[in-house]
């Protein structure tokens, strides 16, 4: 018994000094620091539109999109993850910088990269989002696979007029766990 508390303690202080690698570097200014969010926002929809071209017009005829980084770490039955990112205004063009972090329950062990895009079907939404953060629980659990390569082929899902993809670095994957996360301004970037 004593030796699995151990371990826990080990493990879950591994797992916030690792989560800590995944946020914006400490040390550098509020402008790189925003660089680097809008390097990765770029990355992401790189890939995502490499993978489905036709959510570049989806995105481009939204009120507006979000793209996150996070990283997620699971603990026997807990997971913790947190990121960044931004959301972009297509009517305005403003720019909002915002962090993100997840509780889960469920059986496992591993870290886990993965990036989001949101897909804001209305203004009204996308406003709630900045303003007021968002937080959900239980998601459908979904993967694509192509044949034996594992990788995930296309995956999304809509929830409150926001349609989420998520990113893997096997492709694009419909993650389902029950977990709860939350979304916040990142007082510090904007």
């Amino acid at each position: 018994m004593q030796y699995k508390s151990l371990f826990f303690g080990v493990f879950a202080s591994l797992s916030l000094v690792l989560l800590s690698g995944c946020t914006t570097t400490t040390d550098a200014t509020v402008a790189q620091k925003r660089q680097a969010v809008q390097t990765m926002k770029d990355k992401v929809l790189t890939e995502l539109f490499t993978l489905k071209p036709s959510v570049r017009s989806q995105i481009n005829s939204a009120p507006g999109y979000a793209v996150f980084d996070n990283a997620n770490v699971n603990l026997i039955l807990a997971s913790f993850g947190g990121g960044y990112g931004v959301v972009t205004d297509n009517q305005t063009g403003q720019q909002t910088y915002m962090k993100m972090a997840e509780v889960g329950v469920g059986l496992g062990a591993g870290i886990k990269d993965f990036s989001a895009v949101f897909v804001f079907h209305n203004e009204a939404v996308m406003s709630r989002f900045v303003e007021k953060g968002w937080a959900f629980g239980a998601q459908a659990d979904a993967a694509a696979k192509a044949g034996d390569k594992g990788a995930a082929k296309s995956g999304e899902v809509t929830a409150d007029n926001i349609t989420i993809y998520q990113l893997t670095e096997s492709g694009l994957a419909l993650q389902a766990t029950v977990k709860g996360t939350k979304y916040w301004k990142d007082d510090q970037l904007n």
